[in-house]
């Protein structure tokens, strides 16, 4: 049976077939919303229900609270409608007519960047572009149904090739490919892009980017991107890693400091190691988003941008909130671990 939903404020309505979730059926019609993990983990997807009721199956998806249950508040990843739906949620328009594409591409290059980090570049067939938004991800299909997502660490006007940065994760199945059997040439398939992690332009205030490990690959993606634009504002990249070992972009970092002088700044912030700098940076230590609020103890003026771990996500928002920073002007891409596939 199908139901019909209804979005506030903007009063498009799309129909969702049974047993489709929300966000499926509302990507499927071309409607952008925020999301991110799609499994319920990251909290991305979030909305609140005017009217009607929804599904969240057995067990309470660990992205949304029982508080924020009781309000009305629903993970549209997971939620399934009951009856007809009044919904109210953010509309992503600049992401409303990029295609998701199923693609198949080769290996172009695996470059180690450091002792567990790769960037695999892969190559489209030549007729093929995929057309996306700096920030977004994709997924790599494996057989047997499990798929790997990994952001997007280049721009879209450098489409060449696309760029991911790959972690070595003990045990991971696609990681150790990557790091112990994949070669050039080799054959993968890929969707997307997907996700809504991407910059909001239309914004006049000065950007915060936050990044934890290769949560520094989107954040990349987005500051390549803006400079090609023009930096027009400050945009200050705080980046977390175990040691100074851990910011391995050195030239690209030098390249956007002495290009973008006054409007771009780096601090790298180590949390194991003490150095006093890293790739010629005076570093700090501790946690990225201690590093943010000692600097900028007010946020209520900054869009925050932030990719990495889920601990790393969950503990900046509530301190970011707490200093001022308003939901809205917060953006972020929590890097979930992989679920296999059932």
């Amino acid at each position: 049976m199908a139901f019909d939903v209804t979005i506030q404020p903007s009063g498009h309505v799309f129909e969702v077939e049974d047993d489709e979730t929300v966000l499926e059926a509302g990507l499927r019609q071309g409607f952008a919303f925020p999301y991110g993990c799609r499994n319920g983990a990251c909290g991305s997807c979030k909305g609140r229900v005017l009217q009607g009721e929804v599904d969240h199956g057995p067990n309470k998806p660990p992205g949304i609270s029982e508080a924020e249950l009781a309000d009305g508040m629903a993970l549209f990843c997971q939620a399934v409608p009951v009856d007809d739906l009044e919904i109210e949620v953010k509309e992503i328009g600049a992401a409303r007519d990029i295609v998701v594409k199923t693609l198949p591409c080769r290996v172009a290059a695996l470059n180690r960047l450091a002792d567990d980090v790769m960037e695999l570049r892969l190559q489209l067939p030549a007729a093929e572009r995929l057309q996306f938004l700096a920030g977004q991800y994709l997924d790599i299909l494996l057989k047997g149904g499990e798929r790997r997502s990994y952001s997007l660490a280049n721009a879209p006007h450098d489409d060449a090739q696309l760029s991911l940065h790959v972690r070595h994760m003990p045990g991971g199945r696609f990681s150790t490919m990557v790091f112990e059997e994949l070669k050039p040439k080799a054959l993968l398939r890929i969707e997307g892009p997907l996700g809504s992690f991407f910059v909001d332009e239309e914004s006049p205030r000065p950007r915060l980017f936050v990044g934890g490990g290769t949560g520094f690959g989107p954040l990349k993606g987005m500051l390549d991107h803006l400079a090609a634009e023009g930096l027009d504002r400050p945009h200050h990249l705080f980046w977390g890693a175990r040691g100074a070992d851990g910011i391995y972009a050195p030239d690209w970092l030098q390249q956007m400091t002495a290009e973008h002088a006054g409007q771009f700044r780096f601090t790298p912030v180590l949390s194991d190691t003490p150095a006093e700098t890293a790739a010629g940076f005076a570093a700090v230590s501790g946690w990225p988003h201690d590093a943010v609020l000692s600097e900028y103890p007010d946020l209520s003026g900054f869009d925050v941008y932030m990719a990495g771990p889920p601990a790393m996500i969950h503990a900046a928002r509530e301190v970011f909130q707490a200093a001022g920073l308003p939901p809205e002007q917060l953006y972020y891409d929590s890097f979930e671990p992989a679920t296999p596939a059932e």
